[in-house]
């Protein structure tokens, strides 16, 4: 299947979440809680000031990148969902942000300038471009970032216990969560990929079970927040790690 056909069928999926779902979804407290901590960790490890310029790729309906916009100086986030689009536009005049830009569309599809932003960051993301697809994202976000700026991402890693888990115990819910075309990814040919771009990375654990279960049981925020506490000795745990759900993907530009 060609990259016009996946995006085509990526659009449609998103189209159907954004379109309600998503909206009612990522309201609730252990989810929401869940959001905070990815936007508040992103900036701390990427070493960023207050000045920044940043790009979120595949921003969906904005929730994070509203989260971050008061802490940097200007975010611009673009998704191929025009409904996530519009969702995250009303968000942000809502909310009084005037620093942030929702763009429709692709990375393919914006004439960005090379060195343009200090932080680029994909949560999500990159699980559902196919193969070369992201290989070209990686080198294109290397073109677009300035010398020593960041690229941050959170995605799914194929080893973690919580897919197997739920694909044998709630496989029906996680069908629900995940689009036809997208898979997990594997840390060494993640590495591989950043490598031949010339864009140095490491790869560690976000999480191994706080994530999972704020899908699970989003009104949960109590449940989230003790699973969140004990990813973190989990994480550091190195048999367990392994095993753990999402690959963080930290990367400068030399």
């Amino acid at each position: 299947m060609g990259p016009d056909e996946v995006r085509a069928r990526e659009l449609a999926y998103h189209e159907s979440l954004y379109g309600g779902f998503a909206q009612q979804h990522f309201s609730k407290p252990a989810v929401r809680a869940l959001r905070v901590h990815m936007a508040g960790r992103i900036l701390p490890l990427t070493a960023h000031t207050p000045r920044a310029r940043v790009l979120s790729l595949g921003c969906g309906i904005g929730d994070t990148e509203l989260l971050i916009a008061p802490r940097v100086g200007e975010l611009v986030g673009i998704d191929i969902s025009p409904a996530a689009i519009r969702q995250a536009r009303q968000d942000a005049e809502r909310a009084g942000v005037r620093n942030a830009r929702f763009l429709e569309g692709s990375l393919d599809d914006m004439s960005f300038d090379p060195c343009s932003f200090d932080l680029i960051f994909a949560i999500f993301l990159l699980h559902h471009l196919p193969g070369d697809s992201l290989v070209a994202a990686i080198a294109r976000v290397r073109e677009l970032l300035v010398p020593g700026g960041h690229f941050y991402a959170l995605d799914p890693s194929r080893h973690r216990l919580s897919g197997a888990v739920g694909r044998l115990l709630f496989p029906k819910l996680m069908r629900s969560y995940q689009s036809p075309d997208e898979r997990e990814l594997d840390r060494r040919q993640l590495e591989g990929w950043f490598h031949d771009a010339r864009l140095p990375c490491r790869i560690g654990m976000y999480d191994f079970v706080s994530s999972p279960l704020a899908g699970l049981f989003p009104r949960w925020r109590t449940g989230y927040r003790v699973a969140r506490v004990l990813d973190e000795l989990l994480i550091r745990t190195p048999l367990l790690a392994r095993l753990g759900s999402n690959l963080e993907i930290i990367a400068r530009r030399p």
